[in-house]
């Protein structure tokens, strides 16, 4: 598995600077020379972690920086594992495509809306179809009022190429 946090601090004997800033628990806050301030670590058996650069002296910090680096990652990995996963099911249709197939699509898309999924349904222009542009619109306005009651039109029709296109996105609260 990679190592998702890269390490940005610099940690004891990597920070540069001759003097620091020192802050953390059990530590009175004060500019210290960075052997001093290795030795204050050191006694409390912790690490020497550099947290901000600039200003007249580096801001410094003691702290166990193991668990630091594991409390980051175990944060980031809820912060992850709590992120919405979009899915976007693609249903198409020609110009002149049947009921019965309009039908069987719409009760398909039903299904993916009820899921939680996003449908784009989509008409693809194939050779001289494309001057029924109007056609392709008429079945993609018809299917989103099929579909009222189980998504919200997020893009209206849309001419892209030879494909014209709707994104439904799900009612909020319906699963």
């Amino acid at each position: 598995m990679k190592n998702i946090i890269k390490e940005t601090h610099n940690v004891n004997k990597r920070i540069t600077a001759s003097e620091v800033r020192l802050v953390g628990d059990n530590v009175v806050s004060g500019v210290y020379t960075i052997r001093e301030a290795l030795a204050i670590a050191a006694t409390q058996e912790l690490d020497l972690v550099e947290i901000a650069q600039g200003g007249d002296f580096p801001v410094c910090k003691v702290m166990d920086y193991a668990k630091f680096k594991y409390l980051q990652k175990r944060k980031h990995k809820e912060i992850k594992s709590n992120a919405q996963k979009v899915v976007i099911k693609e249903i198409r249709f020609g110009p002149n495509t049947s009921d019965h197939d309009f039908d069987f699509k719409l009760k398909h898309a039903i299904n993916f809306l009820q899921g939680g999924a996003k449908v784009k349904v989509c008409v693809k222009f194939v050779g001289r179809e494309i001057m029924f542009k109007e056609r392709g619109e008429l079945i993609l306005l018809r299917f989103s009022q099929g579909l009222e009651a189980y998504g919200r039109v997020e893009q209206l029709p849309k001419l892209e190429g030879r494909k014209m296109s709707l994104t439904i996105a799900p009612l909020v609260g319906k699963k």
